[in-house]
């Protein structure tokens, strides 16, 4: 098959969540025999260079980059109060991507076109007046659930107003996109149930799959543990959540372990973060090698409050043998089973209860940690992902009698 991935992002290189999502996609489909073609948002947040894609990645997916500007204009997003549209998804409308898919898509076939994230669904229009390709909307999230919590935990009124208003018209936008495309590939079961009970499309949920031989375990912990954070801080619900791990959690941790420390690695670290003063806290920043500080640290701590999707860092935390302590939100769309190979701790007690237990007892993790790894073997497989969405595309070929739920 021939697919066209559109992405709200570069999916290379992967060193967040969606391009890390994406990327897997890529490898998979290429590795399964099929031919790939990325469009993808170039943005001044997440911004890339021909120089920083290696010529075989380009040879293999004829990689492409738009520049958009996708800084928040302060004025276009007061005035977009008086209307009913996004403002998250009007910031992704551009005329020189819609003229270079448009160009694209009347020079070649494809058997599928792939939006990655609900933000390119705008180019749905384009992609219907120049191909006949069936049209796949990758949903890395239920957008619009995300902006939904962080309104009910935004305690500041008219900054609270604004962040519901946002949810309200992304919800809209969402619920009407979603009816657009032949398919949607959910991230997880949970988001897919979601669309299946707003849409009448084939719908099927496709996790974040990793090869688990690239993945080396590391179970065994030296000494005391060491417990960890990584991830992208520019993503809202990572710094809600860190924030009040420090705020809230880390004095009560630190009256039953004095001794510890959560080590922070991750893009884009707020100034706050940056200067903050504290022994309990290392603020280690972005890291050359993601895979080697986790596997030279032993416990992560996930402390999320809103949040949809799938957390890619857990997964790769879980195929490195690691204890994940995280919230429900956090462990979202992950098929766990609690205290078996993650710790589900809901509020402040539980998170401090299950960090004293493991520095107190390290065994925990070592357990914890091994049926992590059995769990990712099982269930994350991107090869047996990416046989499931083929199946899907398949499914949905106009004439197909093929049923797939």
């Amino acid at each position: 098959m021939k697919i066209l991935l559109l992405c709200n992002k570069p999916p290379y290189p992967a060193s967040e969540g969606g391009p890390m999502a994406m990327n897997s996609i890529v490898n998979g489909l290429l590795e399964a025999g099929h031919q790939v073609k990325i469009l993808a948002v170039n943005n001044e947040k997440y911004n890339v260079t021909e120089a920083d894609i290696p010529d075989d990645y380009k040879h293999k997916t004829g990689i492409e980059l738009i520049n958009v500007d996708l800084r928040v204009r302060p004025m276009k997003a007061f005035f977009n109060l008086f209307t009913n549209k996004s403002y998250h998804v009007e910031r992704f409308i551009s005329k020189d991507f819609k003229n270079r898919l448009a160009e694209l898509l009347e020079k070649e076939q494809f058997d599928v076109v792939q939006l990655e994230m609900l933000f390119m669904a705008p180019y749905v229009e384009t992609i219907r007046q120049h191909s006949k390709a069936m049209i796949v909307l990758r949903a890395h999230n239920v957008e619009h659930k995300i902006w939904e919590r962080i309104a009910k935990e935004t305690k500041f009124f008219a900054k609270r107003w604004y962040i519901k208003h946002l949810a309200n018209t992304l919800k809209d936008y969402e619920l009407s996109a979603i009816e657009t495309v032949d398919g949607i590939a959910a991230i997880t079961r949970k988001d897919a149930a979601f669309f299946r009970k707003y849409c009448s499309k084939p719908v099927i949920d496709i996790p974040y799959g990793v090869y688990p031989e690239e993945f080396a375990p590391k179970y065994e912990i030296e000494g005391k543990p060491k417990f960890y954070h990584i991830g992208s801080m520019n993503w809202m619900p990572n710094e809600e959540g860190i924030r009040w791990f420090i705020e809230e959690v880390l004095p009560k941790t630190v009256e039953k372990v004095p001794e510890f420390v959560y080590h922070l690695a991750g893009r884009n670290m707020p100034e706050w973060l940056k200067t903050l003063k504290n022994k309990h806290v290392d603020v280690v920043g972005e890291v050359p090698d993601a895979k080697a500080f986790v596997t030279n640290h032993d416990v992560a701590i996930v402390p999320l409050l809103s949040g949809s999707g799938i957390r890619i860092k857990i997964i790769e935390s879980m195929a490195l043998g690691k204890t994940v302590i995280t919230t429900r939100v956090g462990a979202e769309g992950i098929l766990y089973d609690e205290e078996v190979n993650v710790i589900i701790a809901e509020n402040i007690a539980k998170m401090v209860e299950a960090i004293r237990a493991i520095n107190e007892n390290p065994q925990i993790a070592v357990r914890i940690g091994q049926a992590a790894r059995k769990l990712v073997e099982e269930q994350y497989d991107n090869q047996k992902i990416i046989a499931r969405l083929l199946m899907f595309y398949e499914q949905i070929k106009p004439g197909s009698k093929i049923s797939f739920l």
